[in-house]
């Protein structure tokens, strides 16, 4: 058909008709009252003469207000419970919501219906032959001679859309004195757009006879209501007009769905005007149905098996993608795997600077302008098409190379898989040449093709189609390859990152060795000086000096345990405060003796400090406990106890006695230089010192920041 035919059918409000087939009528009532409001067809003559304006319950002889209520609001057709009795005759009816409309066709009822018990056991066994049917070929031909079975069409086919809304007949029963169609392609202009949209939504559709005259809907007003429901609707001239270029007087059609979308239709023909009853029609669209869950069933089941067939595949693959080495040598292994897989011709990695290919394939440099081109059109995700040439016309050149193609990029820039096939040439049978034109103007109305007759075209450039699973499977490696390559990135930063620590732990060990000869000499520095203070201590004898001389020792404890800490700890930066105090007053329970040592006594929070904090902390602290041992007790043993406290941000150390307290003349007893240096530290501290009786004894309590 012309262009300008085909976009004259694709406009065509085949809808809206305005009218139906005369063989039935039509009633429009108002869908709040119920009605009547309008109709169509001979309804005086075969109904009731005075239809206008009554209600629908009077007409039909039933409660149609109590089904309309009963049924969900978003059902669109209602079946009547009964049959509506007419002047001569009986008619089958349905409702179907229209807006603001409510919308009976009556269609004449030929006679009382088949038993309900044996129709239904005749479905169900023809039903059960379609499960037990070895391919899709033999379904569909159940399919078709038990459709004619039930309707008595001389011709059935089962029709299934396939490319470009064109279609192909899978299987066909029919009288032997008509032509067969089977495996002859019809184009998609055959079926417009919107004819395929009322397919799917109106599945069972029958025309008695193509000669009828249209029965207009009256009053002329309601012309413009929507008959998409309706089977009665007038069909399109062009349609009635095809039909009798095939030799075709009367038709019916029930649709194949599956996943909701149409998969193809029932179509059946008939030499001469034939009608069949609602009955039958139910019958006919109930085997199309379980047709409709059979073929969804097998591709389903197909579908299942390839994709289970290529994630095996790729997954077995997979496992030579982990190792260290680089892409192009882990494809150059597994490249003809992956072309087998995919049952393509060849398999081509395309990067930056090479490609590597499996399989004959066009020159590089139009490899490189293809995976371009897919680069660009394709925006990073996958693409396929088995008509390579009409969507990239360099491919024109060589189809015997590829015509279709896979491609899949990978996170590497520039890199890409390509799967390509070639050209599968095949003979396309059609029912009449589908690029014939036909002629068409202003002053020529549009009509259909005339002729039907075997047509056949051999087909080029076009390779077998991409499935679903084939493209999923596609994606899924190229992000199995992804992953690899970003493990072996990993374990490269790994093995650096080792490299890196190990260098780490030679330098701590050579600073650990450092640490340890400076420890080792500032220890026996102290040591010395410590030693030398006792041997004067014990040469001057009891006294001021030797007093002295043990404050000297005393502090240098002090200094040598911090130093002491600073080496055993992994954070030199800072100090446990209260372990540091501990320790302290462990060396001075040694220095004092053994009279002293079970009345020192501490309760110590443990609080972590500055290192540079802990040396004037313990000298304080030393200083405190030495003034407490001389002056609380007039040199003789007695309890002190020290205790560390933390409040919010700072601390608080308290040096407590239970002596004789301070001297009524209010001046502390070793106000020397032990006081001048306590008073010192206190203020590097930035802190204050409180002193405070504690009945009996003295508290004395050092307050500061435990950071700067």
């Amino acid at each position: 058909m012309h262009t300008a035919d085909l976009l004259s059918c694709e406009s065509e409000p085949i809808h809206i008709p305005g009218a139906i087939q005369p063989h039935g009528l039509l009633l429009v009532a108002d869908a709040a009252s119920l009605n009547v409001v309008g109709g169509a067809g001979a309804i005086e003559e075969r109904l009731v003469s005075d239809w206008s304006g009554e209600p629908l319950s009077r007409l039909l002889g039933q409660d149609v207000a109590g089904q309309v209520a009963a049924s969900p609001p978003d059902v669109r057709t209602l079946p009547l419970e009964a049959r509506v009795a007419g002047r001569s005759e009986y008619f089958d009816a349905v409702m179907h919501r229209a807006g603001s409309h409510l919308l009976v066709e009556l269609e004449p009822s030929p006679g009382p219906p088949p038993g309900a018990m044996q129709m239904l056991a005749r479905l169900d066994g023809m039903a059960r032959a379609f499960e037990q049917a070895s391919s899709m070929a033999e379904l569909c031909q159940r399919a078709a001679k038990a459709i004619r079975a039930i309707t008595g069409f001389d011709r059935v086919m089962i029709y299934q859309f396939i490319d470009d809304a064109a279609g192909r007949v899978l299987a066909e029963d029919r009288d032997p004195s008509l032509e067969s169609f089977l495996h002859h392609h019809f184009p998609g202009s055959d079926i417009p757009r919107q004819a395929r949209a009322l397919y799917l939504r109106n599945r069972a559709r029958s025309i008695p006879t193509v000669d009828y005259q249209p029965a207009p809907l009256r009053p002329v007003s309601l012309g413009s209501i929507d008959l998409s429901d309706v089977g009665l609707r007038s069909v399109s001239p062009v349609h009635l007009q095809y039909l009798r270029n095939m030799g075709v007087a009367s038709s019916a059609s029930f649709s194949i769905v599956r996943d909701s979308s149409l998969w193809g239709l029932v179509a059946c023909h008939h030499r001469t005007p034939f009608a069949i009853s609602r009955e039958t029609s139910i019958a006919a669209s109930a085997l199309a149905n379980a047709l409709s869950r059979q073929i969804a069933a097998r591709e389903q089941h197909l579908a299942y098996e390839t994709r289970l067939r290529l994630r095996a595949a790729v997954d077995e693959l997979a496992g030579s993608f982990e190792d260290d080495r680089a892409l192009d040598v882990i494809l150059s292994e597994t490249g003809e795997n992956l072309r087998r897989i995919f049952e393509a011709d060849a398999f081509v990695y395309v990067a930056d600077d090479h490609l590597q290919q499996h399989g004959v394939v066009p020159l590089p440099e139009e490899i490189g302008t293809l995976a371009a081109w897919v680069r660009e059109k394709a925006g990073g995700a996958a693409f396929s098409t088995h008509t390579l040439s009409q969507l990239y016309p360099p491919a024109a050149a060589w189809p015997e190379l590829a015509s279709g193609v896979l491609a899949v990029p990978l996170a590497e820039q520039g890199c890409m898989l390509l799967w390509l096939r070639v050209e599968r040439v095949e003979e396309v049978r059609w029912a009449g040449e589908p690029h014939k034109l036909h002629q068409s103007g202003a002053d020529i109305p549009l009509s259909p093709r005339r002729s039907f007759a075997s047509w056949a075209e051999t087909v080029r450039a076009r390779a077998r189609s991409w499935s679903i699973e084939e493209i999923d499977a596609a994606r899924r490696l190229a992000r199995r390859l992804d992953e690899a390559r970003n493990h072996r990135r990993i374990r490269a930063l790994n093995r650096e990152l080792r490299v890196t620590l190990d260098e780490r732990d030679a330098l701590l060990a050579q600073k650990d060795l450092l640490m340890r000869e400076v420890d080792h000499r500032v220890q026996n520095s102290l040591q010395m000086v410590t030693s030398y203070l006792m041997l004067q201590a014990r040469d001057a004898g009891p006294g001021p000096l030797a007093d002295r001389l043990a404050e000297a020792q005393a502090r240098l404890s002090a200094v040598g345990l911090v130093h002491r800490r600073l080496y055993r700890t992994d954070h030199p930066a800072s100090l446990e405060l209260g372990d540091y105090l501990a320790d302290l007053l462990g060396d001075l329970r040694q220095a004092l003796g053994k009279e002293w040592a079970p009345l020192l006594t501490e309760r110590l929070a443990a609080i972590l400090v500055p290192t540079d904090r802990a040396v004037p902390i313990g000298l304080v602290m030393t200083e405190l406990v030495i003034n407490a041992v001389k002056y609380a007790y007039d040199g003789r043993p007695g309890p002190i106890q020290v205790v560390l406290e933390r409040h919010g941000a700072e601390f608080r150390m308290t040096v407590s006695d239970r002596g004789k307290g301070r001297d009524t003349s209010g001046t502390v007893e070793g106000s020397g230089f032990g006081s001048r240096m306590i008073a010192a530290t206190v203020r590097r501290l930035g802190g204050s010192l409180e002193e405070m009786e504690g009945s009996p004894g003295l508290r004395t309590t050092l307050t500061a920041r435990i950071a700067k």
